[in-house]
This record gives structure tokens, C-alpha cells and sequence, in this order.
């Protein structure tokens, strides 16, 4: 199987998936959305192939189901993919997350106004793009889909979003996201120049390419704050809140779910094996950061009054729960990282999921215009809380073991940082649970009675599309030993480069092919 090109057709297919859907007439709508639906399955189905056949062993490659087609020759410059099990839990969780948001936005677009097929291809597209930026190998094509992902992610908040400032929302997350890619494209060259023209990641790892201390330092800047933005870590956090209040709530579950992901995958896969020493130097700089984050966005998510704004706010503390597990460089700590990355994805998708199902039927995110709700709508308010819960890691759902990691690993690297974070978990209970309280509980606000829609409790596709995020956030909350054996390893080879002892890089191995 490590011979077939699977991880080239991870990217292909949603591509020619999006142009296919794209060229569906706006009329046939229903065609459009079935069409996507499909090639989403197809991607599932050969993210479930890779998972099969990757090699979950200690002692396994670090990079699998390597592939390398000559791109440019004149510049030594190679279309490459591998995968790593840090990667391959983010391609599950984009493979996973993109069919459940069709599903979400399934009938919530006006076709008289709003193009169905442009909407489904451009999220076609958006997952080609995420993909390709946990799957490249090469430093030069990850910065080419880093960038190309923003133009998707523009569109379906500009032109698909809600309220009077979505477009000042997307053009604020385009413009923060494009200054961070400048200043990565400028550390991009410095690096290639500096390295005698390499840009392959695997040859550029295996080697010393950064004599000098000031100027790793600089390109460790350069790559970190493109990273620091697109994640968002605090201070450059702000288009987050616009852009996941403005964006449909299906959007701002793959925005939040996956996309930003990759600020922290990147870290993880650049920053760290490239510039080790600058790392090191900067670490405390990023954990202040990190925590500082966690205790303001949770402060900030307690006053909010929009829903989703709210909910946005609160992906910034966890954020920087995140942030903290990866700059405490201890293998506890990082493994619940990235364990926070996929698990995130899950309960923060599903509480957008289901924060749009309640907009769709009140037409409104406002808190303000809901209370006693779930006097009519019981099972969307189950799992209303339920989302909620798990967004607070409570034991029993999948976030828990990630934020215990996380704090478990930072308290042997500093305990004063640790028990300050730990604030973050009676905040986060805090801004949940009130949340739920304004909106489900308490005397029944009069006026949803006047809108029909708050009386019709989850339809049997929002039953459909839910229940595979619930099953594997109690899954995952209980057994999370297969996710924490997949990335371990590519947790372990990582950190070896901030560690004292030498790096013994394994080999990769797969298709080959040039």
C-alpha cells in the first residue's frame, strides 16, 4: 500500500472535486451539495487507507508514504508529501470535520441568493489546501498552500457569512494572515539561500543549516508569528472573534476546527526541528504568551453576548493550553498538544455545529434573545451541553486527557506556570456554563414563542451529523491510547531537538517517486 500515491490523491481529489462541483449549474443545487458530499467521502475513505497502512511502531520512519515529483528542475524544486502521526490525527480530523460541515450547511443556504455549487466547491478547496499543508514535505510548497487557503476561507465568510460586518471580517483575516505569510516568505528565502537552495524538509533537518544564533533567530521570528497568527496565539488573536462570529457556522467549525490548527502543526513540524536553539531562546517568551492567553480569552468569553464571538473566545484560551504544552518540551506535555489539537477540533466543531443550529431557527447569535429554550427544543439542549461540557474538559470526554497532559507535562517544567493555567479550567466552567444557563434554562424569553422554528427540535440529519462528533468525544475520552500511539513517536523525534541528547533521525520510506 506505502507504494500506491495516496497522499497525492488526499490533495488531487478535492481539488477535482471542487472544480467538478464548481461547474455544476446554480439551479442544480441539490446535485452540487451530493456531488461534494461525494468526493468528502472519497477523501475519508483514503485517509482511512493511509491509517491502515502507516506504521505505528516506535521504531517506524518518522515521515511514511513519502512521495517526490520533480516540480521545478532549473531550481532542484520537488512536489513532496509525507506523513508523520501528528499529521496523519490533523488529516483525519479535516477528512472527518469536512463532510459533518456539508452536512451542517446542507439546507441552511439561501439558493436564491447565494450560489450552493460555489459554496460547496470553495469548501472543497479549503480542504484540498489544509491538507496539502499537513502532507507537504517541502518547505516552499507548505508556503504555497499556507497562502492559498486564505482565498477559500475569504470567500466564505465575505460572501457566505452573516451580519453587517462580514466583509470587514474577511478582509481583517485575510490581511492578518497575509502579513504573517510575507514575513514567512522572506524567512522562506533567507532559508533557501542560507542552505545552499534546499527547500526539502527531510535534507534540511538532517542538517546544520543554521550556523549562526542571530540569524536563526530570525527566521525562528519570521516562521513563529505567520504560525502565532494563523493559530491565533495571544497577542495576535483579534480577527479571530470577527471572523468565527461572522463566518456560517459550519465555516467557523472547519475555521476553528482545523485550520487553525495548522498555526501549531507548523510550529511543531518547523519551527522546532529547523531552528532548535531559537526555540529554546524564545520558549519562555511563548509560554508567557501562552498563558497569558489562556486567562484573558477566558475573562473576555465570560462578557461576550454574541454566541459565536463567544465561542471564538474561547478557542483562544485553549489555544494557549496548547501553546504551553509545546514550549514545555516535555514528551507529556506535547503528546496532550497535539492530542488538544484533534480533540479541540471535535468538541469545538460540534459547539459551533450546534450554536448554528440554534441562529438557523432564532435568527439570531445574540444571547440576549434566547432563554428557557430548552423547554421546547430538549434534545438540541442536550447536546448543547453536552458540546459545552467537553469544550471544558470535562473527565469523560476527549479534551480531558489532553488538558491533563498538557498540565501534567508543564508542572514538571514549571509549576507556577502550571497552576496559573489551571485558572483557565474554573474560567472556562464559568463562561460554559452561563452560556448554557442565558440560552436553555431559566424563565422562557416570550418571544420565541413567536418564531415557529424554536419549536422543532433536532431534524434527523442534524441527528446524523452530530452523533459521530459525540460518539467520538466520549470514544476518544475513554480509550484515547490509539491517538496517543500514533503521535508519540513523531512527539519524541521532535522534541529530540531541543533535548540535549543527539538527534538519531529514522529514514523515510514510501512511494518515491520522481
Amino acid at each position: 500500500m506505502n507504494e500506491l500515491p495516496l497522499l497525492s490523491a488526499l490533495v488531487a481529489v478535492p481539488l477535482i472535486g471542487a472544480v467538478v462541483v464548481a461547474s455544476i449549474k446554480r439551479e442544480n443545487a441539490d446535485a452540487a451539495r451530493w456531488t461534494a458530499l461525494g468526493f468528502a467521502g472519497a477523501v475519508a475513505v483514503l485517509t482511512a487507507l493511509v491509517a491502515v497502512g502507516f506504521d505505528y511502531a516506535d521504531g517506524a520512519p518518522w515521515l511514511q508514504f513519502t512521495e517526490s515529483y520533480t516540480w521545478i528542475s532549473a531550481w532542484d524544486l520537488n512536489l513532496s508529501w509525507g506523513v508523520d502521526g501528528i499529521a496523519l490525527l490533523l488529516v483525519a480530523l479535516t477528512a472527518g470535520l469536512t463532510p459533518i460541515a456539508m452536512l451542517a450547511a446542507w439546507r441552511d443556504l439561501d439558493a436564491v441568493t447565494r450560489s450552493v455549487p460555489a459554496f460547496f466547491a470553495l469548501v472543497l478547496a479549503l480542504e484540498a489546501a489544509m491538507l496539502a499543508t499537513f502532507l507537504a514535505s517541502n518547505v516552499l510548497l507548505f508556503y504555497f498552500f499556507f497562502e492559498a487557503m486564505l482565498v477559500p476561507m475569504y470567500f466564505l465568510i465575505g460572501s457566505y457569512g452573516t451580519g453587517p460586518k462580514k466583509q470587514y471580517a474577511a478582509v481583517k483575516f485575510f490581511l492578518y494572515s497575509l502579513l504573517g505569510g510575507l514575513l514567512m516568505l522572506v524567512a522562506v528565502i533567507a532559508l533557501w539561500v542560507n542552505n545552499g537552495g534546499v527547500f526539502d524538509w527531510q535534507t534540511l533537518v538532517e542538517s546544520d543549516p543554521m550556523a549562526s544564533g542571530t540569524l536563526q533567530n530570525w527566521l525562528f521570528l519570521g516562521f513563529f508569528v505567520a504560525f502565532a497568527i494563523k493559530a491565533p496565539f495571544f497577542p495576535f488573536h483579534t480577527w479571530l472573534p470577527d471572523a468565527g462570529g461572522a463566518a456560517p457556522a459550519a465555516v467557523a467549525a472547519l475555521l476553528v476546527g482545523v485550520m487553525d490548527k495548522i498555526g501549531t502543526f507548523a510550529i511543531l513540524r518547523y519551527c522546532i526541528p529547523l531552528f532548535p536553539d531559537a526555540t529554546k531562546t524564545f520558549a519562555p517568551w511563548v509560554i508567557g504568551m501562552s498563558v497569558i492567553g489562556v486567562v484573558y480569552a477566558a475573562f473576555v468569553a465570560i462578557g461576550q453576548t454574541d454566541l459565536k464571538r463567544l465561542v471564538a473566545y474561547t478557542s483562544i484560551a485553549h489555544f494557549g493550553f496548547i501553546g504551553l504544552g509545546i514550549f514545555a518540551f516535555t514528551s507529556e506535555s506535547a503528546t496532550g498538544a497535539v492530542l488538544y489539537m484533534f480533540n479541540h477540533g471535535l468538541a469545538t466543531g460540534l459547539l459551533f455545529i450546534v450554536v448554528g443550529f440554534l441562529t438557523l431557527r432564532r435568527g439570531s447569535a445574540q444571547i440576549k434573545d434566547y432563554g428557557g429554550a430548552a423547554k421546547t427544543l430538549p434534545l438540541l439542549a442536550g447536546i448543547f451541553l453536552f458540546a459545552g461540557l467537553a469544550s471544558l474538559s470535562l473527565p469523560g470526554t476527549a479534551p480531558f486527557i489532553s488538558e491533563f497532559l498538557v498540565l501534567f507535562g508543564a508542572f514538571t517544567h514549571n509549576e507556577p506556570v502550571a497552576v496559573l493555567a489551571t485558572l483557565g479550567i474554573i474560567l472556562a466552567a464559568a463562561y460554559v456554563l452561563w452560556m448554557y444557563q442565558r440560552t436553555m434554562q431559566g424563565e422562557r424569553n416570550p418571544q420565541l414563542d413567536e418564531v415557529p422554528a424554536m419549536k422543532r427540535d433536532l431534524t434527523f440529519r442534524e441527528k446524523a451529523l452530530v452523533a459521530p462528533l459525540v460518539v467520538a468525544i466520549l470514544g476518544f475520552g475513554f480509550f484515547p491510547q490509539p491517538l496517543i500511539d500514533m503521535i508519540e513517536p513523531a512527539v519524541d523525534h521532535t522534541l529530540g531537538f531541543v533535548s540535549d541528547e543527539p538527534v538519531d533521525l529514522p529514514a523515510a520510506e514510501g512511494a518515491g517517486n520522481e
